[in-house]
């Protein structure tokens, strides 16, 4: 068994607070994500369930047993670094086999052979055994440190951005390899990242970090379809999600919503409305995303809101286009193959059933429609 639990861990650094009395618990078996941005705490957590830094507070289990004491060669972890950590005098070969031959793991060399030579066809290395680290490309060394990770069977699988140095092809490959690999290990995996898209492809569950705090602990879908808060909102997406200032009003018996400087009509859902009846405010922000709108370059009716391009993003599979909107930018996720003027007038409609409703005053999550398919 290899579960985790952090029970209030806080770690400091003289006054600065990396991370501040986190309690997580990790299932057996789970593909678990730390992400959030730089400075969150995500590495500094991992570092700590490794055993390279040692809390001030709060107690680290593995397996169910106390390791705060335990020193990170006796913790049956194998931990990826971001930057690489190889040994520059060895050989690609012997980087990976290295865990095989020290004293707490030895293997016979018949067996070395067949576990390296295994991990290096999986990280497509296998035409590198005689180089050294300083022969390597960037990408190639973070190959040779994930399989140096994965020549073992530990307990616990920790990665620390292992994929930051790969080419986006490669990168993309690798994501579909390290769940596989995850799985045909049977073994707890630890994965910190920054990027938003590995997260949602790789973890069973995401735990997002800011200033040492968790901010939401959910499941890839939750985290983009119920974020806790606006802070988590704008972390997933590409690109950004749009969150526009609005005011609850009713009329006529009727909740509407007044935002950039019109009425927008709110999805009639029981659950919705009472939950925005309920929030205990009028002030809300809308958070729309960029493939939930449609636009025009001219108006269908009155329903359309006018604005023009402030930005014009060509990048291959999708353009983003920024539209000025009354002073708010509206960022939209449009086909490769629209074509554009920087300030030319174009028309917006927001998909008002995948809208969602945030406290203004706070920034928390307040509802969104269909909101038990994401529960």
């Amino acid at each position: 068994m290899a579960e985790i639990e952090l029970l209030g861990i806080t770690k400091k650094y003289k006054d600065n607070v990396a991370v501040d009395k986190l309690s997580l618990h990790i299932k057996d078996n789970e593909f678990f994500v730390f992400f959030g941005p730089a400075g969150a705490g995500k590495t500094t957590t991992l570092k700590t369930i490794a055993g390279i830094e040692f809390p001030q507070e709060g107690l680290v289990k593995i397996g169910g047993e106390i390791v705060n004491l335990v020193e990170s060669m006796h913790r049956n972890v194998s931990m990826v670094f971001e930057n690489y950590a190889l040994y520059p005098h060895m050989s690609v070969y012997d980087n990976i086999a290295f865990p095989l031959r020290s004293k707490l793991h030895r293997k016979d060399e018949a067996y070395i052979k067949q576990a390296v030579e295994r991990v290096v066809k999986m990280m497509h290395i296998d035409g590198l055994y005689d180089r050294k680290p300083s022969q390597l490309s960037n990408g190639q060394r973070q190959r040779v440190a994930i399989g140096r990770c994965l020549v073992r069977e530990p307990a616990v699988f920790l990665m620390d951005e292992p994929l930051a140095h790969l080419d986006a092809k490669l990168r993309h490959f690798m994501r579909g390899e390290l769940k596989e690999m995850q799985s045909a290990f049977n073994t707890t995996t630890i994965y910190v990242t920054h990027d938003f898209m590995e997260a949602m492809s790789l973890a069973d569950r995401i735990a997002v970090l800011n200033k040492g705090r968790i901010e939401q602990l959910g499941t890839p879908l939750q985290m983009y379809y119920m974020p806790k808060n606006e802070f988590v909102a704008r972390l997933f997406g590409e690109p950004e999600i749009n969150l526009v200032a609005g005011e609850l009003f009713t009329e006529g018996g009727l909740l509407k919503l007044r935002c950039l400087q019109q009425e927008m009509p709110l999805v009639p859902e029981a659950d919705t409305t009472e939950a925005l009846r309920n929030a205990g405010t009028t002030k809300v922000d809308m958070g729309i995303r960029g493939i939930d709108i449609s636009f025009n370059f001219s108006p269908h009716d009155s329903s359309w809101i006018k604005g023009s391009i402030y930005a014009f993003e060509p990048i291959g599979n999708k353009v983003i286009m920024t539209v000025d909107v009354n002073g708010s930018r509206i960022r939209i996720a449009a086909a490769n193959n629209i074509s554009a003027e920087l300030d030319q007038t174009v028309y917006l409609k927001f998909n008002m059933k995948n809208a969602l409703y945030f406290n203004a005053e706070i920034g928390t999550f307040i509802t969104r429609s269909g909101i038990e398919r994401y529960a």
